[in-house]
């Protein structure tokens, strides 16, 4: 199969270095990889001096655009009142995350297939008319399709999914984003960024035994905490970083997601050159071999780093110890050494339910080779798996080669049930076998993410996340408290004993094989394509443009909620059984803020509601106000809608009558949402103003006639016994998102530039 979009590909390495030698002239010092990557990537020509990292918003010209199925349905319908005939750059959609994991592969897969059929013959058709590729149902995980396929060292890309970073294992600047954004690139027009801050890893030593690229991230996590790279791209270098495989290198970007990070990058060298041959790119490899400087990080900034980045973080590969991070968050981290005492100090259940590997952060060929080699023991040695064992691969490439190579048959043999090639258990795509689904109960996975609720939807199921290789391993000792490095068990023979360090190929020796990828390409002219939405569907619903702002101050706002504590994109739009609404934005909001914790009662989906003097669920409360014609106002705490890209965490609120959402910090994707979708996005000058609101306020946000970049706006409280507090409130606007919310949406801005308003 040639390789996709060559002649993109070709073009920008053509551009290269040119383009660099200018920037090196401009800023007049080494460079960072990442810097290369930005800076030849600019919509406009290079500024008269150097771009203040954190401070400045940059406009942007990616070379390509992916979407999952559940966050393409909205894209899509978005980019569709746009009035394009077509994507100005490549983009693709890949179908993963609407297939529940139940029985396995193959009847989980037909099941997927005929209950969402309507939404998959809609993004097919979208894609078939507007020139996008489209993999269908059973293809792979996104981000292992865009490894294996389009990923290319030094190019820019960005995702409907905060995932999407897991293209930097190939040397790509990748940057998870909302729908809107997303439009924004397939319409042909800038991409706007604030300019990220650098954090550099540096990396000596080499991996050995248990440990794995994965503990990489999981230390890293640990260091940095969940909103520690907020705003910053994480370039990771030295010695130990050219030792790990691209595959290796793709799972650290991808968990890099987990500490808020915009995205992280590895440069280019002999692993990613072994990977593209490896997977057929030929030809991508010669051309990344011609501009191999630039595609890294010069020489000086490495030798003296502190120099160059703004956080710097030294890991010794040699000494690093296997992690097992959670539950709940995560950054919780804890070498494996620690666990047992953790188990036993915290509470959390010792027996293990359930170890799930793969997923899209670890199901490459040398992932589930090295979880192969302790299956293999597992035979070899006769013991039993004594929790139950999932295996997800990452796509059908990897699924079909593993199969040909014989891992599937030694996972299988070792009591593990092969999912299909999609995200199931990770977003909550599981239906769990449990007699009791309220259960206390501890479960570890190789996935990305474990907040609660998030996989089974019990609050009370611990999710702790570790490598392939050790999640396997703890499937056969059955407890959170065994070490494999350490620990015995007995087999079958009642002997004690212990495993050996696992092993397995970077790549597979015979090479990658397939039958059928699950590609379909678009037709060459899209304009007789006819895309056709039932208006009585309950999954797809056409969109209608959100009202401009009124030109005044906002004034008698009543707060919809105030959340307490950690509240994350699952706790605003709950995915699992909720993506089967992710294209019909009405029917989705019935779970807006259902997850949150309400400050006042410390209980979920439970409000007050001042019209109707009675607490209720927070989407009935939102519809009771909106049908009023009195617009509402959510204030959070630190980090607000940390965790996936989803724009539907925006969209919900601004559907149901919204207006602002205030809190202390808010995560980077969340915050750039709400601004598209003409929100006001506040942060508090003082967060201590926060403990100020009482649920029976009605509020006032002032200034608004004259909104500009750096100006602050008032936020008055009229509390019910006629008091009344007010503060200010911040904000990071620019005058292009200003103008956003003027608007009413940053699609109804393009829209009027277009003349379709």
């Amino acid at each position: 199969m040639a390789v996709f979009d060559l002649d993109m590909i070709k073009a920008v390495y053509d551009k290269l270095p040119g383009k660099i030698a200018k920037v090196r002239e401009k800023l007049n010092r080494p460079l960072t990889l990442s810097e290369k990557i930005l800076y030849t990537h600019l919509w406009e020509d290079l500024p008269e001096e150097p771009y203040k990292r954190a401070k400045a918003y940059v406009n942007f010209a990616p070379d390509r655009v992916a979407m999952q199925d559940a966050t393409a349905q909205m894209a899509l319908l978005q980019f569709m009142m746009a009035g394009k005939p077509k994507v100005a750059v490549p983009s693709t959609v890949h179908c993963d995350h609407l297939i529940q994991a139940k029985s396995g592969a193959d009847e989980d897969l037909v099941a997927a297939i005929d209950v969402n059929k309507e939404v998959y013959d809609f993004l097919a058709s979208v894609s078939d008319k507007y020139g996008l590729g489209f993999w269908k149902p059973g293809a792979g995980i996104i981000h292992q399709v865009v490894l294996e396929n389009y990923a290319f060292p030094g190019g820019m890309m960005i995702g409907t999914d905060s995932h999407t970073p897991n293209a930097g294992g190939l040397g790509m600047i990748a940057i998870g984003v909302g729908g809107a954004d997303a439009v924004d690139v397939m319409a042909g027009m800038p991409w706007e960024l604030l300019m990220p801050k650098l954090i550099g890893v540096k990396l000596t030593g080499k991996l050995n035994g248990w440990t794995s690229a994965k503990d990489v991230i999981l230390k890293v996590a640990g260091i940095l905490t969940v909103k520690g790279g907020t705003g910053a791209i994480v370039e990771y270098f030295g010695p130990g970083a050219r030792e790990l495989s691209c595959t290796g290198k793709g799972t650290i970007c991808n968990m890099g997601a987990e500490i808020g990070a915009t995205t992280s990058i590895f440069e280019y060298g002999e692993a990613m050159d072994r990977y593209l041959r490896a997977t057929d790119r030929n030809d991508l490899a010669d051309l990344a071999n011609t501009v191999l400087e630039h595609l890294q990080t010069d020489e000086e900034v490495e030798a003296n780093p502190a120099e160059y980045y703004d956080q710097l973080i030294e890991i010794d590969l040699s000494t690093l110890e296997p992690h097992v991070n959670g539950p709940f968050t995560p950054d919780l981290a804890w070498p494996i050494s620690k666990l047992a005492e953790a188990i036993d100090e915290n509470g959390y259940p010792e027996k293990l339910e359930v170890g799930l590997i793969g997923s899209c952060t670890n199901s490459s060929y040398e992932d589930l080779d090295r979880a192969a080699s302790i299956a293999q023991q597992a035979i070899d040695k006769k013991l039993v798996a004594r929790s139950e064992f999932t295996i997800t691969p990452g796509s059908e490439q990897v699924r079909f080669t593993v199969e040909r190579d014989g891992q599937l048959d030694l996972l299988e043999k070792m009591g593990g049930v092969v999912l299909a090639n999609a995200c199931g258990p990770c977003i909550g795509q599981w239906a769990r076998h449990t007699k009791d689904p309220n259960k206390k109960n501890s479960i570890i996975t190789s996935f990305n993410r474990n907040f609660a609720k998030r996989n089974d939807g019990n609050p009370l199921t611990h999710s702790f996340v570790a490598s392939p290789e050790l999640v396997t391993a703890m499937v056969l000792g059955g407890s959170m408290k065994f070490n494999p490095l350490t620990d015995t068990i007995k087999n079958v023979d009642g002997e004690d004993v212990l495993l050996d360090p696992p092993s397995g190929d970077e790549l597979p020796t015979q090479g990658f094989d397939v039958e059928d990828r699950g590609y379909q390409a678009p037709a060459e002219d899209g304009s007789n394509v006819e895309v056709t939405v039932d208006p009585n569907s309950k999954r797809i619903e056409l969109l209608t443009p959100f009202a401009a702002w009124e030109g005044t101050d906002l004034k008698g706002l009543q707060l919809l909620i105030k959340a307490k504590g950690k509240c994350t994109t699952d706790h605003i739009s709950m995915a699992g059984p909720w993506l089967r609404f992710r294209g019909h934005l009405d029917n989705i909001s019935n779970n807006l803020y259902t997850g949150a914790i309400n400050y006042f009662n410390e209980l979920t989906n439970k409000v007050y509601n001042t019209l109707k003097d009675e607490f209720m669920g927070v989407p009935d409360s939102a519809r009771v106000y909106k049908a009023a014609g009195v617009g509402t106002v959510i204030f959070g705490e630190e980090n607000l809608g940390e965790g996936s890209s989803r724009e539907h965490a925006a969209m919900e609120p601004r559907h149901l009558g919204a207006r602002a959402v205030i809190v202390k910090s808010f995560a980077r994707i969340h915050e750039t949402n709400l601004k598209k979708q003409g929100m006001l996005a506040l942060t508090f000058v003082n967060p201590s103003d926060y403990d100020l609101v009482r649920q029976d306020d009605s509020v006032d946000i002032l200034g608004l006639t004259e909104f500009a970049p750096g100006k602050n706006l008032t936020v008055v409280l009229n509390h019910k016994d006629g008091t009344i507090d007010s503060f200010e409130v911040k904000h990071t606007y620019n005058n292009v998102q200003i103008d956003w919310f003027k608007a009413g949406s940053a699609l109804n801005k393009i829209r009027e530039e277009g003349g379709l308003a």
